[in-house]
């Protein structure tokens, strides 16, 4: 199968493209480049040092004799994509090339407005032009589970079947997402839910949790093809500030209670699901959604997971929260799609022990404390000049 995966520069675009070359399929790669400078925005790095996208390639050809065609452009600018999709003629496109953290989005007005055209208008750009080229094509889109918020009720995988006044009906989930980044994730689900109806195309729209781990077994094959390692408070993850504390012999720092329950990911899962979701492509006309995750936790059960699992001492502290959420609430998710075409999950402490204590002390000399500090308060952005 021909693939595109745009994005594949990234955290997780990059071991998505390795592990569908290593399956056999014809990849290419799309990249802007863009996550490289928010760390010269923002004085933040990855703990991993990465090569260059070129290096990355070249690399993985000498080891494995497997090529990646590459594609630099932003999808917002329409003939790049146009010429892209004719070029590459592929029979699924992988879409992760999108501003991907909440914090960043919510620094204020221009970083706000920019997420938001950066995610939409690059999306309903590549909408068209798989209409217009080949409408075939099978479009697989990372979304977020971010998108549905956290109702009082289950959330169920994509669409609620609903009986209102002695009627029913199916109709996509309602969305409460917390941040502009996760609003503009709930515009593309709209926009593709379109698309599929009066074009005809078809869409899988995987709302993934939030992502841990840095290794999978094709970027352990030599370190010139590893992926990013993220930790700091705007586009790092949680789980990898703790580690990083547990390592450092810092406090974990739990932002307010901790009682926030989000849907989890090991890294290994997420290139497995974007597999079996291209193997297994939507009909023509169907806008398919499946909640890629594979666990609940709360921050602090992640918390006292990591200080459990370290083989030293850990402590755990709380700080004010910066965002605006609620400390306690009902959270339960049905994630079964993945599950029934084939994905085996793995275990969040397997993931600790094996891979991700390892790794941080490495590369624990080039930790920049500073960078684990909140920087981004949810109603900060509100009250600045416009600029």
């Amino acid at each position: 199968m021909r693939i595109l995966v745009l994005g594949g520069d990234g955290y997780l675009g990059w071991p998505t493209a390795l592990h569908l070359s290593q399956c056999g399929h014809d990849v290419a790669v799309a990249d802007n480049f863009v996550r490289r400078q928010y760390d010269f925005e923002l004085g933040f790095e990855s703990l991993v040092p990465i090569e260059s996208l070129q290096t990355r390639i070249s690399t993985w050809q000498d080891l494995t004799g497997k090529t990646i065609k590459a594609y630099v452009g932003d999808l917002t600018e329409a003939d790049f994509t146009y010429e892209m999709i004719r070029d590459f003629a592929p029979e699924a496109v992988v879409h992760f090339a999108e501003q991907r953290a909440a914090p960043y989005s919510m620094i204020d007005r221009k970083h706000a407005v920019y997420t938001q055209v950066n995610n939409v208008v690059g999306t309903l750009n590549l909408l068209y032009a798989i209409a217009e080229i080949d409408p075939d094509i099978h479009l697989v889109k990372l979304g977020t589970m971010g998108e549905y918020g956290t109702p009082n009720i289950d959330i169920e995988e994509g669409w609620l079947e609903v009986e209102h006044k002695g009627r029913k009906d199916r109709m996509l989930y309602p969305k409460r997402p917390g941040s502009f980044y996760h609003l503009s994730k709930v515009h593309d689900s709209h926009n593709m839910e379109f698309a599929c109806r009066i074009w005809g195309l078809r869409a899988t729209d995987l709302n993934q949790g939030v992502v841990y781990g840095q290794q999978t077994p094709e970027t352990m094959l030599d370190d010139r093809l590893v992926t990013r390692f993220d930790y700091d408070s705007v586009f790092g993850t949680v789980l990898n500030r703790f580690v990083v504390q547990a390592v450092l012999g810092h406090p974990l720092t739990v932002y307010g209670t901790g009682g926030q329950t989000r849907g989890i990911i090991d890294i290994r899962d997420t290139v497995r699901c974007i597999q079996l979701a291209c193997e297994n492509p939507a009909d023509r006309g169907e806008f398919r959604v499946f909640n890629q995750m594979t666990e609940s936790l709360s921050v602090a059960d992640i918390a006292e997971t990591v200080a459990k699992s370290y083989p030293g001492e850990a402590t755990i502290s709380n700080l004010d929260n910066p965002r605006v959420e609620k400390e306690e609430h009902y959270y339960k998710v049905v994630h079964s799609g993945l599950v029934e075409l084939g994905l085996v999950p793995h275990l969040l402490s397997d993931t600790l022990i094996t891979s991700l204590f390892d790794v941080t002390k490495r590369y624990a000399d080039r930790v920049d404390l500073g960078a684990m500090q909140p920087r981004v308060n949810w109603r900060g952005a509100l009250g600045g000049e416009a600029r």
